[in-house]
């Protein structure tokens, strides 16, 4: 039996497990939320007939779409300039764009308010120089909500923007230009078009995750702040009514449906582009707009057509000044990234009572109180302990599935793609809630094992995302001519396929750690108040006690990205040379 007739049968564990903790009880929660199985909608009635709640509900997309769109207008130009730059700038760019993204989110949330706290960092700078008399409200309102929305989605925003942008071919624009058009008409008429798949995915994948945004607006925002995730957070905590909590949260779920359904989420750039003039999407809307335009240019073709044959043996004399201000431009967007960050772990070698910047000397004593204090080092150990078994688990089951996927009938992928990923595509409390019915129903909640497997779809869901990506690379030739030789399956994935499959494998494997040593909603859901992970301790601190230990613990956490990375490119590194040779060894 040759591979791709059983390539399906891989994607059975995967399934299995979110089919029982994330599938079926999605499917109850549905039908709780109609009122089964007197099926009415009474409990929507219900919701919309709340002023309150469809304020909550508006006042959510409002925040979400003003996110998306700061995200994307800064975004957008940071990923051109870090696109279009040098090969080693280039790299160096994407490095420091990565290591936000791979940093608790928990901690960056923590380090907006040290900055923003009426004692921290800009009010303290004002106050001692004598600008204000008191605290400005810099915390805790609206505008606080979307700077720490925004310092978490921009590196979310600016990856599918890079993607896409680094595999357009420069020679389109040196063509453009060479025939006349300026900088920013081939810019505008050539690269742009181009990356409309990158613009697409990056904003629905920012707008659906800010749809379900908890911690952040309830750190940083004030009461009249509050999103339809926290207002479902807080029916789930107060009331044992399940059927209106299930109708909040399929609203919400509805609203990112229709976006998905309207603008398509597509993770590939490049089977993005090649069906855009295919299909009837939203830019055949924009092609009205563009008929006027291209009438209006036609009026200006002869003045052009001079200006082109004038300017052609002129000697090309650009302005330095777009760079300079590009460069600056970038240079702003790593410093908002990264600058927090910093903040705290300066701040960590505090050695008085309070946080204090810049520390007025160097210390390790709030080190020594999380090193030295059992509930924070107990909460440390059962996430490190959580995190590699959802790591080991999903890896391996993510792995077949990605393996299995890659093998079936191009239909069917996409369909088996689309499901397998709805974990880290819906909103994160629903998502929640529907995992946690689905623990309970396993008798599993306040256990470890419970929070291990609700971990798991969504790091399942990212395994899949990064060995789809090596597998897509992979030339199934080398398969064929195993198999050839008498190889069989098992034997030909063990020994040609999987080495040369590696470094997706661990990449995989390290998403996976990270998404569940981060996690704080799904872990408030299933722990039960009997599981007590690091996350969950540093968000119980953030709220109640303000310990300055949490400084330490977010700066240790703030270094885990760059071991990450370090892992990634020697594992990278080592089998970029090794490549030919393993296949060599490895013949049958």
């Amino acid at each position: 039996m040759k591979i791709q007739k059983w390539g399906g049968m891989l994607t059975v564990p995967a399934f299995a497990i979110l089919l029982i903790v994330f599938g079926i009880p999605m499917v109850g929660l549905f039908l709780t939320s109609l009122d089964a199985p007197a099926f009415s909608v009474v409990y929507y009635r219900a919701f919309i007939d709340q002023p309150a709640n469809v304020r909550v509900l508006f006042q959510t997309i409002e925040i979400s779409l003003i996110a998306t769109a700061i995200c994307l207008s800064i975004g957008y130009p940071a990923a051109y300039l870090i696109a279009t730059a040098s090969k080693r700038v280039r790299v160096a760019l994407i490095v420091l764009t990565v290591i936000p993204y791979l940093t608790s989110g928990l901690a960056r949330t923590y380090a907006w308010t040290v900055i923003l706290g009426d004692h921290g960092l800009i009010n303290d700078l004002l106050l001692d120089l004598g600008v204000v008399d008191s605290p400005l409200p810099l915390i805790y309102n609206r505008m606080a909500v979307y700077i720490g929305m925004v310092h978490i989605m921009l590196p979310i925003m600016m990856l599918p923007l890079l993607s896409v942008m680094m595999g357009i071919d420069n020679s389109l624009m040196a063509a453009a230009r060479s025939m006349g058009a300026r900088r920013f008409s081939a810019f505008w008429r050539v690269f742009f078009p181009l990356s409309l798949p990158g613009v697409r995915s990056g904003s629905l994948l920012v707008f659906v995750l800010c749809l379900g945004f908890y911690i952040t607006p309830q750190a940083l925002g004030g009461l009249r702040d509050a999103m339809l995730s926290t207002f479902i957070a807080a029916q789930v905590t107060s009331s044992l009514n399940l059927a209106p909590i299930a109708a909040s949260a399929f609203i919400l779920l509805a609203i990112a449906a229709i976006m998905l359904s309207i603008f398509g989420l597509d993770l590939s750039g490049a089977e993005s582009r090649a069906a855009l003039p295919r299909g009837r999407s939203w830019l055949n809307q924009v092609a009205l707009f563009g008929r006027l335009t291209r009438n209006l240019n036609e009026l200006t073709t002869h003045y052009r057509a001079k200006r082109w044959v004038v300017q052609l043996y002129k000697a090309g004399r650009e302005s330095r000044w777009p760079q300079s201000v590009g460069a600056v431009f970038v240079a702003l967007v790593m410093i908002f990234l990264l600058f927090p960050e910093l903040v705290v772990i300066i701040m960590s070698f505090s050695p008085g009572s309070l946080l204090e910047f810049p520390p007025t000397g160097f210390s390790l004593r709030w080190y020594g109180s999380f090193f030295g204090d059992s509930s924070w080092t107990s909460a440390a150990w059962t996430s490190i302990q959580i995190a590699f078994a959802v790591a080991a688990l999903s890896t391996i089951v993510g792995t077949l599935a990605a393996y299995g996927i890659s093998r079936t009938f191009p239909r069917l992928r996409a369909v088996l793609t689309m499901a397998i990923l709805a974990p880290i595509t819906f909103p994160l409390i629903v998502v929640g809630i529907a995992t946690y019915l689905g623990v309970v129903e396993l008798g599993l909640i306040g256990s470890r094992t419970g929070i291990v497997l609700a971990h798991s779809i969504g790091a399942i869901a990212y395994v899949v995302v990064i060995v789809s990506a090596t597998l897509a690379n992979f030339d199934q030739r080398l398969e064929q001519a195993a198999m050839s030789m008498r190889a069989g399956p098992l034997q030909t994935f063990l020994r040609v396929t999987l080495p040369l499959i590696k470094p997706g494998i661990i990449g995989g494997a390290v998403f996976a750690f990270i998404h569940s040593f981060d996690e704080v909603v799904i872990s408030s859901l299933v722990s039960g108040f009997s599981v007590r992970t690091l996350p969950l301790k540093m968000w119980e601190n953030v709220r109640h006690e303000i310990d300055p230990t949490i400084a330490a613990v977010a700066s240790l956490l703030m270094l885990l990205p760059v071991l990450w990375l370090v892992a990634l490119y020697v594992t990278w590194w080592r089998s970029k040379p090794g490549a030919q040779p393993a296949l060599a060894d490895h013949t049958i």
